[in-house]
């Protein structure tokens, strides 16, 4: 799928701004009306949409980063992205690859001795990037409070069902764990002094700055309702932890569509996670991103964003999709307070972001991104 970005590279400079400053009021309705019976329906306290099409950038935000102080939500809200943030993670460690810190090709047991011989240790880096991990489940066990233990879990642990794809929040924090320490520190400081920097984000943290807490958004627990932020967990920072504004998330897509401004080093790590490694059913794996046929029947899209499909270990061959496709490469996100979409079209040059403070159904920001999309491209 490499292919995509560098076709984009090559188009940028030919494409006129899609969203031109006199259409901003004509996308604000569009996204309004694309969004308004999620935000009714499932009570969301407050919503940004951030749209990159033909390197213009254009924002749509409703209601409050905080009812307790009616606060409102803008394009610089910070919200927490929940799995989006495993993107930053694969990135990460093609940035380290490339670097010759560590292998994709490895296994896990090259970088966690304590796993040698097991199953876990035979796994690769790719496939902790890729969920092709046969089994792994979603979340750290409850019993489990540090990596060491993690690791001891893992040394006993045996998958459920080979060379399945298995959405897991262990495959993908042991891959970032992996790759900081290949660089001698913590994974929140190298997202925070190496791949933060290199992305250009102002706005993107782990730990959020003191002088930064006033923009961060409260979530709102689905049954309480409730003020909320993230707990602590194991391999939480590496998993679902980053929290970022949708101007930062925008910067993040155009590097991503290869119209932003980044080193060769980081453009290439960048697209060598685009690139499908494994099929579904459904889409072609990358490293966490997922790239449907564009463009995409809603039900299929709708179908691999959902619970059984993520929760479900689900049958996966090696490959790519068609080489010649289209394709549009999507992740959601979500902690208890807060659900994130990000999709994107690189043949069309356009990307999009969703951020709010709320957790609510994945089928209905998939459809709303969809409608909207399908609406900027049909002007």
């Amino acid at each position: 799928m490499k292919h995509l970005s560098t076709l984009s590279v090559l188009m940028a400079g030919a494409l006129t701004p899609a969203l031109a400053q006199d259409s901003q009021p004509s996308f604000e309705s569009a996204a309004a009306a694309a969004f308004e019976s999620a935000i009714r329906e499932y009570d969301i306290p407050g919503l940004v949409v951030g749209v990159t099409h033909g390197g213009k950038h254009s924002f749509y935000q409703t209601g409050l980063a905080s009812r307790e102080d009616q606060q409102s939500v803008t394009p610089d809200t910070l919200f927490e992205l929940g799995s989006i943030s495993k993107i930053f993670t694969a990135t990460l460690a093609t940035l380290a690859e490339g670097r010759g810190a560590l292998s994709f090709d490895a296994p896990v047991a090259a970088y966690l001795p304590g796993l040698q011989g097991s199953p876990a240790g035979e796994l690769t880096l790719i496939d902790l990037a890729t969920h092709h991990t046969g089994g792994l489940p979603l979340q750290v066990p409850d019993n489990v409070a540090e990596v060491d233990r993690l690791v001891d879990w893992l040394s006993g642990w045996q998958p459920s069902e080979p060379g399945a794809r298995s959405y897991s929040n262990i495959s993908i924090g042991l891959l970032g764990h992996i790759t900081a320490g290949t660089m001698g520190m913590s994974y929140a400081d190298a997202a925070r002094t190496v791949l933060f920097p290199a992305l250009g984000l102002k706005s993107t943290w782990i730990d959020v700055p003191t002088d930064a807490m006033e923009r961060y958004a409260f979530g709102y627990d689905r049954k309480t309702n409730a003020p909320i932020r993230v707990s602590p967990g194991v391999l939480d920072d590496e998993a679902y932890g980053v929290k970022s504004s949708a101007r930062d998330m925008l910067t993040l897509l155009d590097i991503e569509l290869g119209v932003g401004t980044a080193s060769p080093e980081l453009q290439k790590a960048v697209a060598s996670t685009q690139e499908g490694r494994f099929r579904t059913r459904l889409y072609s794996q990358a490293m966490i991103w997922e790239a449907y046929p564009w463009p995409v029947d809603p039900e299929r899209l709708v179908e691999g964003n959902g619970p059984d499909f993520i929760l479900q270990p689900q049958p996966m061959d090696e490959g790519d999709a068609a080489p010649d496709q289209s394709v549009i490469l999507n992740k959601t996100g979500s902690t208890n307070g807060f659900g994130g979409y990000i999709a994107m079209v690189p043949s069309e040059n356009l990307g999009v972001v969703v951020l709010a403070n709320r957790n609510y159904p994945n089928e209905a920001r998939v459809r709303a991104t969809h409608d909207l999309m399908t609406h900027i491209l049909a002007e």
